[in-house]
């Protein structure tokens, strides 16, 4: 073999390594990452439409409540949940999936799209025969239609939170007291607003959008400690981003109960 024959397969080997190496990460990133929730289990015996049979996996409702968020878990396979148990459970998170994907008629059309939710399940649990995944796709739709602001998450990987480190929250000490509740008008809550975003996009379900009034309540360190109002525009609104400045009576702070307004801008 020559010099000059022998150099040029030395480098053809050397880009096809370098080919090799390049590929892998690219296939990596090519996969989907899953959503991680956390919260305490919520289990409901009393929800028997048809429409949530696939949601069920043969057994009742269950949800995972997370602060202000409650998800409903979606099952392919049935697991059983003990109520007030708290979990980790991984999966596709189903409305900012559908997001993610965008929608060419801005909601004009109905959402979520069909398409879309197909997608979602396809996403979550791949290799699954046609007619169920046609099944469990239109019963993700029909959840997200009727509730498009209540997440829906598709369960791949469940398990109890035993350890610490899982539930990262402290138990308060049963002679700590509860701080009083005092009622706050709008308007003077408003002026203790120190940051969160009181104007927002209209999401893709409501492309109108418009101004919702949201009772809350806010905690003596000035968080949104709890949505009292079931109007879908209010749970859309990303309340850990609010803060106030905390409210105090007789020297010590106390919780609210006030409503806050935030307008949504209609979609172009």
């Amino acid at each position: 073999m020559s010099r000059h024959t022998y150099g040029f397969c030395l480098l053809v080997l050397t880009l096809a390594g370098l080919g090799g190496c390049s590929s892998e990460p690219s296939a990596k990133q090519a996969a989907v990452a899953p959503d991680k929730i956390q919260g305490k289990a919520l289990v409901v015996f009393n929800e028997s439409i048809a429409s949530e049979t696939a949601l069920n996996a043969g057994g009742p409702s269950v949800y995972l409540v997370e602060g202000l968020s409650r998800y409903r878990l979606f099952f392919n396979k049935a697991f059983e949940v003990q109520p007030e148990q708290e979990y980790v459970a991984e999966g596709i998170y189903a409305q900012k999936a559908i997001d993610a994907m965008g929608d060419p008629d801005q909601g004009k059309n109905g959402y979520p799209l069909e398409s879309s939710s197909s997608r979602v399940v396809k996403m979550a649990w791949p290799g699954l025969p046609f007619d169920v995944t046609d099944s469990y796709s239109n019963s993700l739709r029909a959840k997200v239609k009727r509730y498009p602001a209540r997440p829906v998450f598709l369960v791949t990987s469940i398990q109890p939170a035993t350890s610490a480190a899982d539930s990262g929250k402290q138990k308060k000490s049963t002679g700590e007291k509860e701080a009083p509740n005092v009622s706050v008008p709008a308007d003077k809550q408003r002026a203790l607003l120190v940051e969160g975003p009181t104007v927002l996009p209209a999401p893709l379900w409501d492309p109108a959008g418009g101004t919702a009034r949201c009772k809350v309540v806010i905690d003596e360190e000035g968080k949104i400690a709890e949505l009292a109002s079931g109007a879908q525009l209010c749970e859309t609104v990303p309340w850990p981003q609010f803060r106030y400045q905390p409210t105090v009576k007789s020297g010590h702070p106390v919780k609210v109960n006030t409503e806050v307004e935030v307008r949504f801008d209609p979609r172009k």
